[in-house]
């Protein structure tokens, strides 16, 4: 076990701690960032990216690894598979952060850029056929499902793009949503419903999973919310794209958010807790895409640095001002 001295430290590799760390790294700021995986976060379970900035078109792992390559360059220590367990602060003002090994890293300023995980459907057998029919990432998983009939369930842009995208190997794939229309971007809408491969069920929900006796999924009951109708629906394969659910978890200590748990931060991306700033996935905020997490990440990286020359000389720290949530 070992203690570790930084000025700042980002907790998460995605798009936002990478961009993060490279501000920092151009500040000449003593940063790590710690991630407990790969680099990269959600871009690597995204093939393509149409929608970022110079880049009409481009793999989502060649874009984690320019990231890492530009972020590294300006001095940025990344430690991967480094699995943080507690983010406190210290009666003196710094930050304590502690991960499953021992290690504790120490620092006047911490950068909370840890993303999200898939939210679950919550019912029987999405546990017991995870890896074996149930899957939460189509890049992953698609290419096991080629020539099979497969459900994506969930409405929003995640689940219409994966839906499109796995028809790339699918012969069928059934798009199951709760309600009568989907939530996506009307473009991403327009696309998948013209796939001809893609039928979508509205006003459905999944009851239960179900498989064979190899432990394979084999179906799905589905239950019509208008008029109680159930049935089974014969699929391989289940997508399941409802949401994410912000990494808070390591934030010791009471920060404000929103009612599903999203970090609240002034507009310097600073959260409640003096010191302790937020970009990314983790944030409240309208949409989630790779823009807007480098954004985030700009500002909270040149607000850090800001923000520690104030206590180095003394000057008067701004106090967090919360945004407000409409």
């Amino acid at each position: 076990m070992a203690t570790h001295e930084y000025e700042v430290i980002i907790i998460g590799a995605g798009p936002a701690g990478l961009c993060a760390g490279m501000y920092a790294g151009r500040s000449m700021l003593k940063t790590a960032v710690l991630e407990q995986g790969l680099p990269g976060g959600e871009l690597l379970n995204t093939e393509v990216i149409e929608d970022y900035i110079g880049f009409e078109h481009i793999l989502g792992s060649e874009l984690a690894e320019k990231f890492q390559a530009h972020a590294v360059k300006f001095g940025m220590d990344l430690q991967t598979f480094v699995r943080v367990e507690k983010v406190t602060k210290q009666p003196d003002g710094t930050f304590l952060v502690t991960t499953e090994g021992g290690d504790s890293y120490h620092a006047p300023a911490v950068i909370v850029t840890a993303g999200g995980t898939p939210v679950k459907l919550g019912v029987p057998g999405e546990l017991e056929y995870a890896g074996k029919g149930v899957s939460y990432c189509a890049i992953c998983d698609g290419a096991f499902y080629k020539g099979h009939t497969i459900m994506v369930v969930g409405g929003g842009d995640a689940a219409l793009e994966e839906a499109d995208f796995l028809t790339r190997y699918a012969s069928k794939v059934y798009l199951v949503h709760r309600r009568d229309e989907f939530r996506a971007s009307k473009i991403v809408q327009k696309r998948a419903l013209a796939n001809p491969k893609i039928e979508p069920v509205y006003d459905t929900v999944v009851d239960a999973i179900h498989g064979d006796a190899q432990g394979l999924m084999t179906h799905a009951t589905i239950r019509n919310l208008k008029t109680g109708a159930v049935r089974d629906l014969v699929a391989t394969g289940c997508f399941v794209f409802v949401g994410f659910k912000p990494n808070t978890g390591v934030i010791d200590g009471h920060f404000e958010h929103d009612s599903t748990g999203y970090i609240l931060t002034d507009s310097n991306m600073m959260t409640s807790i003096e010191g302790l700033f937020a970009a990314g996935d983790v944030r409240v905020q309208l949409t989630r895409q790779v823009t807007t997490a480098v954004g985030d990440a700009t500002t909270a990286a040149i607000a850090v640095e800001k923000y520690l020359t104030a206590r180095r000389t003394g000057h008067p720290v701004p106090t967090p001002m919360p945004m407000l949530v409409r």
